[in-house]
Order: structure tokens, then C-alpha cells, then sequence
């Protein structure tokens, strides 16, 4: 399989498109400059994009220990993504449940939800909103828990061997899923009514099951990269021809989700931003590619400050601006979205100086222990 190294300044811009495309999608519901809205309401994708990386990421690390070593080792994975997310995130609740001046907004879930990432189920957006992004890191990280449990049981069978089949299975189940769940709940429910859009992010938008198409991608491709060398050989000759392939197949993805909540945006919609940016994603791991020759050092850096931003950046966002209109700043404009989207990038330097950094230290010591 193609090792990190060789693949690290193509997978950056990707994780540097999707921190900004996330930030442009939330921006709109602070004071904005008209032209947030037409940019930014594609931006919900960047989490999809998100998770075609984790999947591809993250398997292709299990895949290639199974690979070398014959198993894996859940206790060193499970130390390594404790430390990777854990600190981090738990500093971000403290913040949001002990600082009322962080949130964006007035009511938080429960703790505990957050606590046993379980927030994406049953999310009322509309009434408990505050710090509702974290929907996609409890999705991450069931995904985590998963995962290496289910490698584990399928690898003495001869189920292994059709991983590629059961992670199309799963891509069809979600849309199983969001279909049984549109005809169930939101088919009835008035589209201009603010019960229609909490019904359909909590039935269809945030919800584990109905949202693993994107896992189920990176998934699909990293499993075919570590076992098939065919796929490899395409992959690898074929760089830019995929990447128009995939832009292309992303238009036709925003023109069908152009009404996000309709029928067959909310059905097919996800899988199509899935498929797509998993086909950019294969573009950026081929020697092939303008992604995987160009280097960076803001994408680069962008990418190194994702998780951070990700976390951080509603409640940076609010306090900028109420800071500004507490001194008669004007805060729809665009000096404003810069001085934000700095300010979320300053908040990102503090959380891997003072937390990532530290922890890192703290898991490297870990795992020599258990190793």
C-alpha cells in the first residue's frame, strides 16, 4: 500500500479544502456578507470529505498491520486515538459547559451524550444546537470503536476477502435507511415548517446509520489499495484523469443536492458527494497527480490545525464578533470573516501547543510501555 509519506501533500489540500469548506458552511449562521451564502451552502460536503479521509486513513493503517503482522493490536490503536481525540475534545466541552461567552449559541445536549458520543442520535438542532458539529466526531468515533472489532472477527473467515463487497453493502444500507426514514417521518411534515428541518437532521442528516457513506467509501479504497494491485496500477497512472472525473461527478452531486432536504437529494445526495470524493481522493494518492506532486505549506499547515479548528471555531467565531459589535464594529463584512477565520487559526496554534503537543508526549511514553 502507499505509505503516509508519499501521500501526504495530496491528502493535506484535501483536509485543508474540507476545514475550509466546513468553516464557509457555518459561517452563515453568524453576520455575514451576502456572497457566504451562495459559496458556502456546499460546504456541508466537507464533513463528507471528512470521513472519506478517516475511512481511508484509518483502514489502510489496520489493513497494513494485518498485512505485516497477521492481527492488530486494539490496545495501541485505541491508545492512539484516545490521545488523538480525546484531550482535545474534552477541552472544548469544559469550555463550552463552564464559559456561557464560548457558545454560539443558548442550549447545549445533555453531558453525558457528549461524554459517550451518542449526541448525533435524536439531535435537535433547532431547540439544542449548541455545539451540534460534534454530531461528526460521534460518528468518527463509533467508527473507531467499530472497526478494528469487526477487521478482527471477518479476518479467520472467508468474509475478508469480500470487505470490498460489504462496504458497498453498507454505502446501500444508508440509503436504505435515509429512504425508510424520509417515507416514515419527513414525507408528511410541512417543507417551510421548523419541525420539517429538525425532523430531517435528526432522522437523516445526523444519525450514524444513515450517514457511513463516506466511511464506506474510504473504506472501499483502502482496502482495494492494500490487497489489489490491479486497482493500485490504475490508481497510479491515472492521477489527474481522476481528479476531472471527480469534479466533475461533484458538480452533478451539488446540482442533485442544490435543494439539500428534497426526496432525492436526501436519499442519493450523500452517496454521490461520497463516491465523488472518494474518486479526488484516489486522484490524490496517485504519482500520476498534480495533488500528490504539489507541496504546501498552508495546506500543509491547514491540515496539521483541522481537528482543532474543527472543534473550536463556532465559539471563536461568536466571541470575535460579539467583541467587535461591542465596540461598533461592523461584523457582515469581510474584514470580519478574516479577522474570524485568523482568530479560529490562532485558536487552533493554542490548542496544539498547550494540549495536542503535550498529550502526544504523554502517548508516545504510553505506547512504549505496551509495546
Amino acid at each position: 500500500m502507499t505509505e503516509r509519506s508519499e501521500r501526504l501533500y495530496g491528502l493535506d489540500h484535501l483536509r485543508a479544502v474540507a476545514i475550509l469548506l466546513v468553516l464557509l458552511y457555518h459561517y452563515r449562521a453568524f453576520k455575514h456578507p451576502g456572497w457566504i451564502d451562495s459559496i458556502g451552502r456546499f460546504g456541508w460536503t466537507g464533513v463528507d470529505l471528512f470521513f472519506v479521509l478517516s475511512g481511508f486513513l484509518i483502514s489502510g493503517q489496520l489493513f497494513k498491520e494485518i498485512e505485516d503482522k497477521g492481527s492488530i493490536s486494539l490496545k495501541t490503536f485505541y491508545v492512539k486515538r484516545f490521545f488523538r481525540i480525546i484531550p482535545a475534545y474534552f477541552f472544548t466541552l469544559f469550555l463550552y459547559f463552564t464559559i456561557p461567552f464560548f457558545r454560539e449559541r443558548e442550549v447545549l445536549s445533555s453531558l453525558w451524550k457528549f461524554v459517550t458520543f451518542t449526541q448525533n442520535y435524536e439531535l435537535d438542532v433547532i431547540n439544542r444546537g449548541t455545539f451540534s458539529h460534534a454530531w461528526s466526531l460521534c460518528i468518527e468515533e463509533q467508527f473507531y470503536l467499530i472497526l478494528p472489532l469487526l477487521l478482527l472477527i471477518l479476518m479467520p473467515t472467508k468474509l475478508f476477502r469480500y470487505m470490498a463487497v460489504l462496504m458497498i453493502a453498507v454505502i446501500g444500507f444508508s440509503m436504505a435507511a435515509r429512504l425508510m426514514a424520509w417515507n416514515e417521518f419527513i414525507a408528511a411534515a410541512d417543507p417551510s415548517s421548523t419541525d420539517f428541518w429538525k425532523l430531517w437532521y435528526m432522522k437523516i442528516y445526523y444519525p450514524t446509520h444513515t450517514r457511513l457513506d463516506g466511511l464506506g467509501m474510504g473504506v472501499l479504497i483502502g482496502y482495494l489499495m492494500q490487497y489489489s494491485s490491479m486497482f493500485r496500477r490504475i490508481v497510479a497512472g491515472n492521477g489527474n484523469k481522476f481528479f476531472f472525473l471527480g469534479i466533475v461527478l461533484l458538480g452533478v452531486s451539488f446540482w442533485i443536492g442544490n435543494e439539500q432536504a428534497s426526496k432525492t437529494a436526501s436519499v442519493f445526495g450523500f452517496t454521490l458527494v461520497a463516491v465523488s470524493y472518494g474518486i479526488i481522493l484516489m486522484a490524490a494518492i496517485s504519482q500520476s497527480s498534480f495533488l500528490y506532486r504539489s507541496k504546501s505549506y498552508i495546506t500543509a499547515q491547514l491540515a496539521a490545525l483541522s481537528y482543532a479548528v474543527y472543534l473550536s471555531h463556532k465559539g471563536i467565531i461568536h466571541m470575535v464578533q460579539e467583541f467587535l459589535e461591542y465596540f461598533k464594529f461592523e461584523t457582515s463584512d469581510n474584514i470580519t470573516i478574516f479577522i474570524c477565520l485568523l482568530s479560529c487559526i490562532f485558536g487552533g496554534l493554542f490548542y496544539r501547543f498547550v494540549i495536542e503537543k503535550p498529550f502526544s508526549a504523554i502517548k508516545s511514553r504510553v505506547l512504549k510501555k505496551i509495546a
